[in-house]
């Protein structure tokens, strides 16, 4: 009777081992599957758009573009939290022997910056569109237009565009050249918008599988 007694108890301790590591099993693979939702982030046009129930707000994304422009060696000339806005300086365009540079995006714009003084000036502005962050992206392009000085002698080209002489070449400016100079708006650079999107796509998913990897550490 009492070894009977005994392994009703032992099946009975069994059966309950049993279904709690069926349970804790089932568990983990619940909170994995958890932890791996993918982000939901997209690109669409000169925008980014994210999903905010995905532990990503508007402090993260900031944090990440601001690094974005400044691995693309923008400065960053205002960045409001509380109205979402970064805007940057002007930033010259890339010379051909800047290889380590990424600011000319496309062949078009590339021999553009070769030939003429480009600049760009970048501007983010993050604001929430019901259960989605989104990131409009404004790169402004311009053009310095350096007027030549009018001389009567084809001897004195030197001093075309500064003041020059035969035996030294100066980079200041006439007086005249100075007033009339000016930078000419190019529009958009598209190219270079979706680029800078592209890279804050990169970093919002690296920074959300990083924070995915941290609670799955913790638990």
């Amino acid at each position: 009777m009492q070894k009977n007694e005994k392994k009703q108890e032992r099946r009975s301790t069994y059966r309950l081992c049993k279904y709690t590591l069926m349970m804790c099993a089932l568990m983990a693979a619940g909170c994995t599957q958890q932890n791996s939702t993918p982000l939901r982030v997209k690109v669409q046009g000169s925008a980014l758009y994210v999903e905010q129930d995905q532990g990503i707000g508007t402090a993260d994304l900031m944090e990440v573009a601001k690094e974005v422009l400044a691995r693309m060696y923008f400065t960053i000339d205002k960045a409001d939290f509380d109205s979402g806005l970064i805007r940057t300086r002007p930033l010259p365009g890339a010379q051909f022997f800047e290889f380590w540079r990424s600011d000319n995006a496309g062949a078009d714009n590339a021999l553009a910056a070769n030939l003429h003084t480009i600049r760009r000036t970048a501007t983010l502005d993050i604001s929430q569109q019901g259960q989605e962050l989104r990131i409009d992206c404004n790169v402004q392009a311009q053009r310095l237009s350096l007027p030549e000085r009018q001389d009567s002698s084809s001897t004195r080209v030197y001093g075309m565009f500064s003041q020059s002489d035969s035996t030294l070449q100066r980079l200041k400016l006439n007086p005249e050249q100075q007033e009339e100079m000016a930078w000419i708006d190019l529009g958009s650079d598209k190219q270079l918008e979706a680029k800078i999107l592209k890279r804050i796509e990169t970093g919002i998913v690296r920074l959300s599988n990083h924070q995915s990897q941290i609670t799955e550490n913790q638990t």
